[in-house]
């Protein structure tokens, strides 16, 4: 029988598998097989499986087979993530751009298109949707705005979720859980009789956990973050994580261009002329001092 991990908690794997398009599927408490650890290979939520019932009034069984992995993510730990949904506020908080940008920088790096939803356009006053979609829509990313007060929007990001299995972040106050609650309505995940171990563990430990909210179509929603490092990356690499700045680059008088202190550089004028958002270029240039003062181990 086939299924997909969707949590993992001491060494107990929870397995959902799928039914016919009616229902929501069923949830098994499995044991890994040792083979896998004699392999060092460690089962990860998002992994598909093959696993066999043990039993099937108290839904157990047994994961035998890792099927092949299409991605896997470092942070947080999970396989086959088809995408990324980055959530920040327009307002209240205001958005923390430099964030953003590094969340960008890492999701590119692990080769995951990211999606970008800013919340709570019910309360931009100053009117800065528009202006923030348009920042970044501009360097080649999917960007949407919602309201998770008023529901507005949920339709777009059901249907960009659709038959993918998407990882969910954003920092605090945002309203990430308020959105991933709205996604999730009407969904009720058929789990037979999960132990006791994942109750105990909601209340200790944030694990990460896939979420099946339509056939085929699962959510992992993460931790609030605050921060984020860059991890292997040199300096030189970084502008290739800012699309926007490819067609400029071309006007730039030397090759290795850093775009920070050259005297004829591309993109320095093109932020000049407006051509390339000011805010995304002074991310570049912090990133970049980052990058050249980090120390090297």
């Amino acid at each position: 029988m086939k299924g997909k991990i969707i949590k993992g908690i001491a060494g107990f794997y929870y397995v959902h598998v799928a039914d016919d398009g009616h229902t929501m599927g069923t949830v098994y408490e499995c044991k890994a097989k040792g083979v896998f650890r004699k392999d060092h290979r460690k089962p990860l939520v998002g992994d598909d499986v093959e696993m066999d019932v043990l039993d099937e009034a108290q839904k157990k069984g047994n994961i035998r087979e890792l099927l092949p992995r299409h991605s896997e993510l470092i942070r947080p730990a999970v396989a086959n993530v088809d995408q990324a949904l980055v959530i920040f506020a327009i307002t209240k908080p205001q958005p923390n751009f430099n964030l953003l940008d590094r969340f960008l920088v890492m999701m590119q790096q692990q080769d995951i298109p990211c999606i970008i939803c800013f919340n709570k356009q019910d309360i931009d006053e100053e009117g800065k949707k528009e202006d923030y979609r348009a920042i970044y829509e501009q360097a080649g990313f999917r960007t949407i705005t919602v309201s998770a007060a008023r529901q507005e929007g949920i339709d777009t990001i059901q249907e960009l979720l659709r038959g993918k299995t998407t990882t969910v972040a954003g920092p605090s106050g945002v309203g990430k859980s308020s959105l991933v609650n709205c996604l999730q309505s009407g969904t009720v995940m058929e789990t037979g009789s999960i132990s006791e171990k994942i109750e105990r563990g909601k209340h200790t430990t944030r694990h990460s956990e896939l979420i099946s909210i339509a056939q085929d179509t699962y959510i992992l929603d993460t931790p609030g973050f605050s921060s984020l490092g860059l991890f292997r990356l040199e300096k030189e690499q970084l502008a290739e994580f800012y699309p926007e700045f490819a067609p400029f680059e071309k006007y730039c008088r030397f090759g290795g261009c850093s775009h920070i202190s050259e005297p004829v550089c591309g993109i320095k004028a093109a932020v000049a002329e407006g051509e390339i958002p000011q805010i995304r270029y002074e991310n570049y240039c912090l990133l970049y001092d980052e990058l050249k003062n980090q120390r090297k181990y």
